[in-house]
């Protein structure tokens, strides 16, 4: 019986999203456009973020919505409701973006009016952390609810992001969550990590978020110069 031949693909695939996302970040350091990666498990309050960040730029910064789901398009119906140009992204089954995908996003939105692109990812702790969407920045939400061991279980998601948002501290006396457990174990994984405790249902510290983000897009402009 002749030797069955195994090509390993995923190196490749990989490696031509990498290529794909250089040259969209490129792109839009050109264009002076913020795409910020925002990942998270689902329910953890990602819109309710993206509609506080909304609330706290929104009067300095031209702010357009890539929301990403597997189906359904009620997320981009809430922020679509703010007056924010928001496209709906359906991922066909699969449970991340790549560059190729995001690119599709922006096409359709328009980039060159734009000084922030929230893009809000799959709600996945896995996928969304291997591919490289050609963002300026990532971040990740981590909502009390879900327990302070995830660092434990998804690390790669807490090396890659560039900012950790802790949400729903309103309910932090509803449940056995060690705030400083989780920033310790995020930081053994990513020693400069920004964390940001904040509450986006009450607003609760969330100008604190957006005073970070403030500065990265100024940053990203500054070095677009």
């Amino acid at each position: 019986m002749d030797e069955i031949r195994i090509i390993e693909i995923k190196k490749s695939v990989y490696e031509n999203n990498d290529r794909e996302a250089d040259k969209l970040r490129q792109q839009l350091r050109e264009e002076k456009t913020f795409l910020l990666n925002l990942m998270s498990s689902p329910g953890s309050g990602k819109t309710s973020l993206v509609l506080r960040t909304i609330e706290a730029l929104g009067q300095e910064f031209k702010i357009g919505v890539l929301e990403a789901d597997i189906d359904s398009a009620v997320d981009a119906q809430t922020v679509a409701r703010t007056g924010t140009q928001v496209v709906q992204l359906h991922t066909g089954g699969m449970c991340h973006l790549d560059a190729g995908m995001t690119l599709r996003g922006l096409q359709e939105l328009g980039t060159r009016d734009l000084d922030l692109v929230i893009l809000e990812n799959v709600g996945n702790l896995v996928c969304p952390a291997e591919f490289d969407t050609g963002a300026s920045k990532s971040a990740m939400i981590l909502s009390v609810p879900e327990g302070d061991d995830k660092p434990l279980k998804y690390p790669l998601m807490f090396s890659e992001v560039d900012a950790l948002v802790l949400n729903k501290i309103d309910v932090l006396p509803y449940f056995d969550f060690d705030t400083d457990a989780v920033e310790e174990r995020a930081r053994r994984l990513n020693p400069n990590i920004p964390i940001f405790a904040v509450s986006a249902k009450t607003g609760q510290h969330t100008e604190r978020w957006a005073d970070w983000l403030r500065g990265e897009i100024r940053a990203w402009n500054s070095d677009a110069c």
